[in-house]
């Protein structure tokens, strides 16, 4: 049965805390791995939907952030620092209030965030600052700051963040009773896929799983640094989340993908938007734009052949924020209501029954 009172509790073998450590956790972790009919059809694999953003903040920053935020605690920091597009200030924000003993900077790009998560960092009361700039540039910040002020940075590059996040390749292969064969998932700044795969490699290593997945890493095309082998100055695409010109954990996801075997290709912003609008409409699960990435990387790679002479293998797609993040992507997306009289008859003949 899982453990409803967060990961570190649940996973405290697999992680660096002991018995005075002091937890913040709102009890993230737990999210359910959905089997989805509809992709199963489309690729002739079983797929399964980490949906993360059902953690408490609507995504996936909560597994790292409860690991960042608890070990910034027990040093006796005051002060938590992070670089944001939007899921990791809201994130920090929430943990950083249940921690009741710190306070939270948050530096975004202008322009460049989804109005659910900015909402979010702000009722949570961190001190969000916007700059002329974009994600790289509001990292380098972040970086200055807390090496030279005593405040924590609290991004993917703070080894805590990996550790927590790791969880969730042990939660798939708890729920599947083995790690599948593969492992699709957005890459951003590249934490996520990096600690999936330090994830799975661990628990093969306790016996807990015997085999590892191919990780397969998909990035938005107008923001593919891995994919191009160098930065990009100015990164655009309307999944937001992962905007990121030059990941932090660069080396690391690419260690991932060919030590696994995997790949880290780019999709379209056009593909992410099917596959984001496909999610929602055959699956019945709502997800950010940046989420469905890893839907549309292997829709992609189906047409390419990639999965034939695989039938009976499983695919986890890790879908990493709740769609309610950026509200606005889906307002342009849908028919408008159709307006009409409180009339019976003309309703029934609307809907054709």
């Amino acid at each position: 049965m899982l453990n409803p009172r967060g990961i570190i509790e649940r996973y405290r073998d697999f992680l660096p805390v002991d018995d005075k450590t002091p937890i913040v956790t709102l009890h993230e972790g737990n999210t359910p791995l959905i089997l989805s009919e509809d992709l199963t059809q489309r690729l002739g694999l079983k797929v399964y939907l980490k949906y993360e953003g059902l953690n408490p903040t609507g995504s996936f920053k909560d597994r790292g952030m409860t690991m960042a935020i608890t070990k910034a605690k027990e040093k006796g920091c005051t002060a938590v620092m992070c670089a944001s597009t939007g899921n990791t200030s809201a994130s920090a924000a929430a943990y950083t209030a249940r921690s009741g003993s710190m306070r939270c900077f948050v530096i975004i790009p202008e322009g460049n965030i989804a109005l659910g998560k900015l909402a979010q960092a702000m009722i949570h009361n961190a001190k969000v600052i916007a700059i002329k700039g974009n994600f790289d540039e509001a990292l380098n910040i972040v970086r200055e700051v807390t090496d030279n002020y005593p405040v924590e940075l609290v991004n993917s590059i703070n080894p805590f963040r990996i550790e927590g996040q790791k969880t969730g390749a042990f939660e798939v292969c708890d729920e599947l009773g083995e790690a599948p064969e593969f492992h699709a998932i957005p890459v951003g700044n590249a934490g996520n896929i990096t600690a999936y795969w330090k994830g799975y490699n661990e628990y093969k290593g306790a016996g807990k799983a015997t085999q590892l997945p191919k990780m397969l890493g998909f990035q938005a095309a107008g923001a593919a640094p891995i994919v191009l082998g160098k930065p990009v100055e100015n990164p655009e695409t309307i999944a937001t989340a992962i905007r990121i010109g030059n990941p932090a954990s660069w080396k690391l996801a690419e260690a991932a993908r060919d030590e696994s075997g995997g790949l880290i290709h780019a999709v379209t912003d056009e593909q992410i938007l099917e596959a984001y609008k496909l999610l929602a409409a055959s699956t019945g699960v709502f997800v950010e734009p940046a989420s469905a990435a890893s839907v549309a990387g292997i829709l992609k790679l189906k047409h390419e052949g990639y999965f034939d002479g695989h039938k009976d293998a499983r695919i986890v797609c890790t879908v990493t924020g709740h769609g309610l993040k950026d509200p606005n992507i889906a307002i342009k997306n849908v028919i408008e209501p159709v307006v009409m009289e409180a009339d019976l008859k003309a309703i029934v003949q609307e809907i054709g029954l």
